[in-house]
Parts: C-alpha cells; structure tokens; sequence
C-alpha cells in the first residue's frame, strides 16, 4: 500500500492503539503504553521516527455525510428500484480511494450483499449504458471524470481520467459491453442511494459516513 501509493487507511483498538496511513504515505502510529523498544527497533533500520501528540489523519467527522445503514429496509428499497429499472450500478467502496463495482439484478442482489465488505461504504448508481458512442460522446472537453464499463467477461472496470488521457479511456470504454461516465467533483457526484454496511448486529459503527443520495437533497 505504501509502496504503491494505494489506500489511505485507519486501523484501530479505540484508545489503545491506532495506525493511519496518511494520503502523503506518512504512518502514524499510536499507543496507550510507551513504545521505547519499538522506536529504538525503528531507529536501526535507519528510519527517523517523530514523537506527535495525535495523528495528522486523525478522525474528523464528515459534516456533509448521511449515517444511514445499509439494513434490510435500504435493500428492500434498492430491490424495489432494480426491478424497476430505476437503479442496477452498486459502488462498493471498501476504504478510502479503493472501490469495487457490482451491476446489479433481481436474481445476483442478495448474492452481492452477502459479499460485501464489512463497513463497506455503498453508492447505488443508474445502470450502465450499452450505447458506448453515445457514452463517449459525452465525454467533456476538460476536468475530470471517471469512465465505468463492463468488459467482454463480465468484470467492471473503472478509471478517473482527465483531459490528457481522455483517448486512452475511450480506447478502452471503446470495447466494453456497456460503460457510463460519472462525475468526480464531490458537488456533482451524488448518487441515487447510498449507505454504510452494518456490522452483524445491526449498528453502524464504520467512522466513515455515506455520501448524501439524490432523496437527501430535498431535507
């Protein structure tokens, strides 16, 4: 993950202990005890280690996030809009910046709940489009946007791309079986539903909160 530049991260034992992996890739690691036989370990592997009374990734509530769960009651009411055609596209985002991407129907549904990461945050989407000129047709003259397209296997890709490398994700949106382009600009991506999985008994306890869905738009 560091080495990658990949996910931005929290683990934690509430007020014992805690690592974050910042989005500079700096770790941050916390401790209810005194750690001087670990900083003396870190210092021989020639590493510079910095005493900081609190992370600099440290939780901050979401003030424009929702806190709904993705219970029975959020799953009834997507099945509802699957079976009418009015949503099929799920984004599984599992942590931060990484997601994975489900298309959805009546029959697979409660297959993909069952396989959804715990505390996953959840984004449900307009299903994809298989008139792929028409998507790419679409594609905006500059900024960022980012292409989700289901290839020849059934696997769902998806990249961010901006004006540069616009024709290398319509080369690849190109060949796909169906695709759609969605916003990137937080003001702009709002999903249909959205929703953070619970945990086994029911209560959201994921730091993280749900986007705000097109119905909270009207509150």
């Amino acid at each position: 993950m560091l080495r990658d530049g990949g996910a931005w991260c929290r683990l934690e034992v509430e007020d014992a202990f805690a690592v974050h992996v910042g989005w500079d890739q700096y770790l941050y690691v916390g401790s209810d005890r005194p750690c001087h036989g670990a900083l003396a370990r870190i210092r021989e592997l020639g590493l510079f280690p910095e005493r900081m009374d609190a992370s600099a990734d440290d939780f901050e509530p979401e003030e424009d996030g929702v806190r709904r769960p993705g219970d029975d009651d959020f799953w009834a009411g997507l099945h509802e809009a699957v079976v009418r055609g009015h949503a099929a596209l799920l984004e599984e985002i599992y942590v931060q910046n990484a997601s994975r991407w489900h298309r959805l129907t009546s029959d697979t549904i409660e297959a993909v709940r069952a396989g959804l990461a715990p505390r996953a945050r959840l984004a449900v989407w307009p299903d994809l489009s298989s008139d792929i000129s028409s998507v790419l047709h679409a594609l905006p003259a500059d900024g960022l946007i980012e292409g989700v397209w289901q290839d020849e296997g059934g696997q769902i890709h998806s990249a961010v791309a901006d004006e540069d490398a616009f024709a290398e994700l319509a080369a690849r949106m190109s060949r796909a079986q169906a695709a759609a382009l969605l916003p990137v600009y937080a003001d702009e991506r709002v999903p249909l539903f959205s929703a953070v999985m619970p945990d086994s008994d029911g209560v959201v306890r994921a730091r993280w909160q749900a986007d705000r869905a097109l119905g909270d738009l009207d509150r």
